[in-house]
């Protein structure tokens, strides 16, 4: 098996109120026009005169020339410690989990949404929750597979200009107002991440994780890229100028599997807890 087929019955369009917005991480959004809907800050749900006009990370990162940062950033730092504690608390007995990245440009009715949500369904019957960042597209198309194999479909939520809220196939959702708690919980709470055609957020995430491999930072976390003619162009400029410059190792060619086949996915990533779904959802019990 090597494509999934969207069937018309099964073509989901966005979350009602959900404006296209695209998201720095290539998660989130399409087109930064029309309804603004609603504004997810952390555990806020805001709209009209209360959407702020910078997120949380920019108030953090800003320079400033005085030395007000000096009062603020330790009070931060307590939120940031929070942000944690309620991620660590949240996704600690969830089980054996697979990551899910792409582009939320690419909505039903595409073959890549088509693929995600096969894909997604068959992780989960083998025993795997199924996490994305809870946006539409790719991602909707991964929580909407996790429901139908299964799995416990969990969506990290991040605090964006645009954001509207989570996707309706989401069952286990925590929103983040930092890129790098989230980041946190997407490597820790993931047994191996699936990355299929997405954009700067996504790639993002994909380097991250070579990143962490290379160094021995995790260890056994299968990488797959679903796409070859998406990602070919990106393989070959690693094998042809990278490894050719001696910047990184032949090893470093090794740490992914490149791969239009469904199967050969779920083989790579292989089962989480047997044919037992482990990543059963204990809220409603569904085998």
């Amino acid at each position: 098996m090597t494509r999934a087929t969207d069937d018309v019955d099964g073509e989901l369009s966005s979350a009602p109120g959900r404006l296209s917005a695209d998201d720095p991480t290539g998660d989130r959004g399409d087109d930064p026009t029309g309804d603004p809907g609603f504004y997810s800050k952390g555990p806020l749900r805001l709209s009209g005169d209360q959407v702020p006009e910078t997120t949380t990370d920019q108030r953090l990162l800003e320079s400033k020339s005085g030395t007000d940062w000096a009062h603020e950033d330790p009070w931060r730092v307590m939120r940031i410690q929070a942000e944690f504690v309620e991620g660590f608390g949240s996704l600690a007995e969830i089980g054996p989990a697979v990551s899910i990245f792409g582009s939320a440009r690419l909505k039903a009715g595409t073959q890549a949404y088509a693929d995600t949500r096969e894909i997604a369904r068959r992780i989960a019957k083998n025993g795997n929750a199924i996490i994305t960042g809870g946006g539409p597209g790719i991602m909707e198309a991964g929580n909407l597979g996790a429901c139908e194999g299964g799995g416990v479909s969990i969506g990290l939520g991040i605090e964006l200009p645009f954001e509207t809220g989570l996707n309706k196939h989401v069952e286990l959702g925590v929103n983040f107002r930092y890129f790098f708690v989230r980041k946190t919980m997407f490597l820790k709470y993931s047994r191996g991440f699936v990355v299929m055609p997405g954009g700067m957020g996504t790639l993002d995430e994909l380097f991250e994780a070579f990143t962490m491999v290379q160094t021995g930072k995790i260890t056994s976390f299968p990488i797959v890229l679903f796409g070859t003619d998406y990602w070919r162009g990106l393989v070959d400029w690693m094998q042809n100028t990278l490894l050719a410059a001696g910047t990184i190792s032949e090893a470093d060619l090794h740490m992914f599997t490149l791969t239009d086949d469904i199967d050969e996915v779920v083989a790579a990533i292989g089962p989480g807890r047997g044919q037992e779904s482990a990543a059963t959802n204990p809220a409603n019990g569904r085998p």
